[in-house]
């Protein structure tokens, strides 16, 4: 009797444990529609330069990466440079003024959030202006352990309409999609995936608060069919020199500021090189009427309506800059019909 007893309960165990793991998979980025849709067909809301987390003019986002990713981020966009210890590190064009530190250590925090969180697949968008080796990259990926996640089309590039849906992305455990605009080379690192195979991008450095554009800015030439395809949703202003404050910039914990009127300027984005130029910053002050859902001239929604009338669909990715502001996560269910 005790034996039978003892039995019924494990067995009662298991089907609990069994209805609740069936469950868990029946949901993917927090919904079950999701779980059918093929990654080509949902529209992720974006960090831009998402490692760049701070006060200063040069930084993006206001919190933290696993700040991002709880708040409903599925889309990371980074950059990153050899610095000066000859190490690949996340830095906002310059290494001298605006080190977020080792790649390996962004890589890890992303690790274990998707450990922690098994029904979410994310997309990393990495910078590669330099140029540098993609062996490094794959180095820094295999370091972190975050390669074991990140997946591999069985050809290159996958056909849009060939994309796996969340559901099977989540049930292969290789449930992050890892992009790089320049130097991928997917017969030396498979998982890296060239992203002007498979993406166009709307112009950035965009100064004009209504986003009155949705051109085909990179790759030149593209045509969009067949791609997938990001909005650059963030607002820049301008500035000069003379307002940047020392205390402002270099924050970072390297302590030397340089000169300030070359430095500055190549990292924000200015062309030429004098002081008192004018220089480009993100524009903080404007993020809540940026980042916000609809309604306005410049919103996400209006942005997106006028490229979904160009285009004949909505974009796979809307990048934001300070994404704890205004209503990008909201937007973002909207965008896929919730």
């Amino acid at each position: 009797m005790i034996h039978f007893s003892i039995s019924l309960l494990l067995l009662v165990s298991l089907c609990f444990l069994n209805i609740s793991t069936i469950s868990a998979q029946t949901v993917c980025n927090g919904h079950a529609e999701l779980c059918s849709r093929k990654y080509s067909n949902i529209t992720f809301i974006g960090a831009h330069d998402s490692a760049f987390v701070g006060d200063s003019p040069a930084d993006n986002q206001g919190i933290s990466v696993a700040a991002q990713l709880d708040l409903g981020i599925r889309f990371l966009q980074s950059q990153a440079h050899i610095n000066s210890f000859k190490t690949l590190s996340l830095c906002h064009t310059s290494c001298f003024l605006n080190d977020a530190g080792p790649l390996t250590t962004f890589l890890s925090t992303i690790k274990t959030w998707l450990d922690k969180h098994p029904n979410e697949v994310l997309t990393l968008l990495l910078t590669n202006g330099d140029r540098t080796d993609i062996k490094q990259y794959d180095t820094a990926f295999k370091s972190s352990g975050l390669n074991k996640h990140a997946y591999t089309p069985p050809t290159h590039p996958l056909r849009f309409d060939a994309w796996p849906t969340l559901a099977q992305l989540i049930s292969s455990t290789r449930r992050l999609v890892v992009f790089m605009d320049y130097g991928a080379n997917s017969a030396t690192v498979p998982y890296i995936l060239d992203e002007f195979a498979y993406f166009f991008e709307t112009p950035f450095n965009t100064l004009d608060p209504t986003f009155n554009q949705c051109s085909i800015d990179r790759p030149p030439g593209a045509k969009p069919d067949g791609r997938m395809y990001v909005v650059n949703h963030f607002l820049d202003k301008k500035i000069t020199d003379g307002d940047v404050k020392p205390e402002d910039i270099g924050t970072k914990g390297k302590g030397m500021l340089g000169d300030i009127a070359g430095g500055l300027g190549g990292l924000l984005g200015r062309k030429k090189r004098g002081l008192g130029d004018d220089i480009l910053v993100p524009d903080r002050e404007k993020a809540k009427e940026t980042n916000a859902k609809g309604g306005g001239k410049g919103s996400i929604g209006a942005q997106v309506g006028r490229c979904e009338g160009l285009y004949g669909r909505r974009p796979n990715v809307v990048l934001l800059d300070f994404v704890e502001e205004g209503q990008g996560v909201a937007a973002q269910k909207v965008l896929n019909g919730f």
